[in-house]
């Protein structure tokens, strides 16, 4: 009876969830669908006008009023239910694959976040690796990859030996971190003003928060106290 019960229990919360979920998703159709633009649903449809003497006045293909029949009543088109419906199917399947939580945070907290697989394959061949490979402990290993990867490796594998190793060899490619922006920097060339407590010209930095990317910042004052230097190269 105890059994029956939790049973119960368990398909009430999963009725729940679902009637939880499913108006969820009504929510964000009735979102999309108030500023629905057929014209953008088409996609192909989209091309700006044919130039003409009449050009200017051509409504745009979002704005077209519905046929209307002999009846007066308006009878949307066969295209337009079908760039609706095209429309609705896009909008679920992207509702379906929602980032979650763990999706935005970098590397993880729990113990068991590296190399978690979210959907875990049981009949995965015997070639395909179910552990990372211990190759990735040798730090000539590290010699061999480029910037992005240790860029990767450092922003990605947070509390690891691999972070360490990652951070000694962009050290040694002479990128300095600085803690207070949490990133890399490099001299573009020769500091402008030297003092014992900053420096001051034009770097190279690692854009890791807007475009995963290497810029450039002129007139820069790098504040000594902002230096990470414990790490020994």
């Amino acid at each position: 009876q105890q059994q029956q019960q939790q049973q119960q229990v368990v398909a009430m919360q999963q009725q729940q969830a679902a009637a939880q979920a499913q108006q969820q998703q009504q929510n964000v159709l009735n979102v999309g669908l108030s500023g629905l633009s057929l014209g953008n649903a088409v996609g192909s449809n989209t091309s700006a006008p044919v130039a003409g003497p009449s050009s200017s006045q051509q409504p745009s293909i979002g704005n077209v009023a519905p046929a209307v029949n002999s009846g007066g009543a308006n009878q949307p088109s066969n295209n337009n239910q079908d760039a609706t419906e095209r429309y609705l199917h896009a909008l679920n399947d992207s509702f379906l694959q929602m980032p979650t939580s763990v999706d935005s945070t970098r590397g993880g907290n729990s113990a068991n976040s590296n190399y978690a697989p979210r959907n875990p394959y049981p009949a995965s061949p015997p070639s395909y690796p179910s552990q990372p490979s211990p190759i990735f402990d040798n730090p000539l290993i590290f010699e061999k990859l480029g910037t992005d990867a240790l860029f990767f490796i450092f922003y990605y594998a947070q509390g690891t030996y691999q972070q360490y190793l990652a951070a000694r060899e962009l050290k040694k490619q002479s990128w300095r971190y600085h803690k207070k922006y949490m990133t890399w920097f490099q001299r573009h060339e020769e500091p402008k003003v030297t003092t014992d407590d900053y420096e001051q010209g034009t770097y190279v930095y690692f854009d890791y928060e807007t475009g995963w990317c290497q810029r450039i910042k002129s007139d820069f004052r790098f504040e000594y106290s902002f230096l990470e230097d414990s790490l020994s190269v």
